[in-house]
């Protein structure tokens, strides 16, 4: 048999191990080869590859129809960004196979990849996958076949006006038990940006009044949102990344965090882009109230690629597109502890609630107070006019000095 004599038979990547990862950037190039290892000569008819590129989603629900009827209703879509096509080896004009000596045999490829395509990513309910496979034909013989996958990655730049801008919010709650009111729970939270990369630590700046008669505990958490879209239904999937706990604030005090510090673990970047599916991810202030449910205030978050600009200029984009941060796609370190259940953050109730972020004039004069002071950039007073007349002319009641004296 001619698979007998096939010693190995891979697609290679250039720029990346054997076996090891390989990530690419939209619009860049991919180039690899195909390694045939013959123990023996062998004839073969045609060597031939496909890049393919493409995000799917798919989930059933259960349904009933009456007290004793019930079906199953499934949801699928797919999204296809990359596909080409390439013959590496074709067999002769004359029709007859190709033969190949014993030894190692490469064939080179390089094909070109949009200029947008969606991240890389794996979730319950869909993915976005890129891959590479050869197929290896001879007359009257099965194919013979190869496959190596690769990773995209989507370049986010916080180093935006949108991504560098603040984002604050304030959220009040009564404290209700046996439609007695207990009082009332506040919280203003505020962050000196939206995007951050992982590896970053968010400092946290936030109040919470307790104004009940119970011990409240607040907690901070990041959240990720994972959406998938197919025939015009979503399903969501809501999970905890990290997550901190402050201090027990007793009856009638408040707790201030002048910056507690909230470390990104290694997750991949956020997915905005793609039509059927969405990777979303936001900072959650919960305060935990005995006997009602909990206070939540949500401030949006970008999970991006390349870091923040040293002296964080807002034109960085364009000398800093080039060092996309991959820390993230390495082997993510042991943690001492699990992060929660995203039901320990979020009631269940409160799950399903879209919160949007609070808009300006929802939050009145919170934002001009000292707490949510802006900085204001430095600015330099334009030089005066150019004038023949001299603006601080000598009195005549002081008498000009002798120079020779």
């Amino acid at each position: 048999m001619i698979f007998d004599r096939l010693k190995r038979f891979l697609i290679v990547l250039e720029g990346t191990e054997q076996d090891g990862p390989a990530a690419f950037s939209p619009g860049q190039a991919v180039s690899g080869r195909v390694v045939l290892e013959l123990a023996a000569a062998a004839r073969f008819g045609a060597l031939r590859l496909r890049a393919m590129g493409a995000a799917r989603v798919h989930w059933t629900e259960s349904r009933s129809a009456g007290s004793s009827t019930a079906y199953t209703q499934s949801y699928s879509d797919q999204v296809e960004f990359l596909s080409h096509r390439d013959t590496l080896m074709a067999p002769p004009d004359n029709g007859e196979a190709t033969v190949l000596q014993a030894g190692r045999h490469e064939f080179p490829f390089t094909f070109q990849l949009p200029e947008t395509l969606a991240t890389s990513f794996e979730g319950k309910h869909g993915s976005v996958r890129y891959w590479v496979k050869a197929k290896l034909h001879r007359p009257w013989s099965t194919v013979k076949k190869a496959k190596k996958e690769f990773t995209v990655i989507e370049p986010i730049d916080i180093n935006t006006p949108a991504l560098l801008a603040p984002q604050a919010g304030a959220k009040e709650k009564l404290a209700r038990a046996w439609y007695c009111n207990r009082g009332q729970v506040s919280v203003t939270a505020k962050i000196d940006r939206k995007g951050y990369t992982p590896g970053e630590v968010i400092p946290i700046f936030a109040e919470i009044d307790n104004c009940t008669s119970r011990t409240v505990v607040p907690k901070a958490a990041i959240i990720q949102t994972q959406t998938f879209i197919a025939r015009g239904t979503k399903k969501q999937k809501k999970s905890v990344v990290t997550s901190i706990a402050g201090d027990p604030i007793p009856a009638g005090k408040r707790e201030v965090w002048h910056g507690r510090a909230l470390k990104i673990p290694p997750v991949g970047p956020s997915i905005l882009q793609c039509r059927i599916i969405q990777v979303e991810y936001s900072l959650k202030v919960c305060v935990d109230i005995p006997g009602t449910s909990k206070l939540l205030l949500e401030l949006p978050l970008v999970i991006g690629t390349i870091p923040l600009h040293p002296f964080g200029s807002r034109t960085s984009s364009v000398s800093s597109q080039y060092s996309v941060n991959l820390d993230w796609l390495s082997t993510i370190p042991e943690q001492l502890e699990a992060p929660p259940e995203y039901s320990a953050v979020v009631s269940s109730p409160e799950a399903e609630q879209s919160l949007a972020p609070p808009c300006r004039s929802e939050l009145g004069d919170i934002l001009e107070g000292p707490f949510f002071a802006y900085i204001q950039e430095f600015r330099f007073r334009p030089p005066p006019l150019y004038s023949e007349v001299d603006p601080n002319p000598t009195s005549d009641s002081i008498r000009p000095r002798c120079m020779t004296c």
